[in-house]
C-alpha cells in the first residue's frame, strides 16, 4: 500500500466471518477499521431469517452513529456478508448514505456459496464507482484459513 494513502476498512459482520477478514486486511495494510452497527438485532435463527428477507427486499435499516468519516479517506474498502444473494442490509444502508463521500472503493464479501458478483455489481451501481478490486471468500475458506493467495492478489490490485 502507498504510505500516503489513507485507507478505511468499513464492514458489517453478523457472525464474525466478515470481521475476521476485515481484521486480516487491517493487519496487512495500515488502515482504520469501522464496524458498521445495525440498530436491529440480527442474532440467532430469527435474526438470520429477518436478515435474509430484508436483504432480498433491498430494505434499508437504521445504523448506529459512525466513528469515522469516509470523506477523510482516499480509499474505502467495504466488506459485507452475502444474505440471500445480496449485500447485507447494514452495508446497503451504509453505502446509500455515504456514497458521495467515497473517493475510491474496493469490496470484499464472505458467503456460504454464491451471490458475490450480483452484490458487487449492485454496490458499484449504488456508489457510482468501479471498485479497484473485489474479493469473495466462502465461509469454509475463512474458517480453514485457505484464502492467502486470493487475499494477496486482491491487495495488489489496491496499490
Amino acid at each position: 500500500m502507498h504510505n500516503y494513502m489513507k485507507i478505511l476498512i468499513a464492514y458489517y459482520s453478523r457472525t464474525g466471518m466478515t470481521k475476521k477478514v476485515a481484521d486480516i486486511i487491517v493487519g496487512k495494510i495500515s488502515g482504520d477499521a469501522e464496524a458498521i452497527r445495525d440498530k436491529v438485532s440480527r442474532s440467532g435463527v430469527k435474526g438470520y431469517l429477518i436478515s435474509g428477507r430484508d436483504a432480498m427486499k433491498r430494505k434499508l435499516t437504521k445504523l448506529e452513529d459512525l466513528k469515522l468519516d469516509a470523506e477523510q479517506y482516499d480509499l474505502v474498502i467495504i466488506g459485507t456478508p452475502i444474505w440471500g444473494w445480496n449485500m447485507s442490509t447494514p452495508i446497503r444502508t451504509y453505502i446509500t448514505e455515504n456514497k458521495d463521500k467515497f473517493k475510491k472503493v474496493a469490496f470484499f464479501c464472505t458467503m456460504g456459496g454464491s451471490g458475490d458478483q450480483k452484490a458487487f455489481l449492485e454496490m458499484e451501481i449504488i456508489i457510482g464507482k468501479k471498485p479497484l478490486g473485489t474479493l469473495a471468500l466462502k465461509t469454509a475458506e475463512v474458517v480453514k484459513n485457505e484464502y492467502a493467495e486470493k487475499l494477496e492478489k486482491y491487495l495488489e490490485k489496491l496499490q
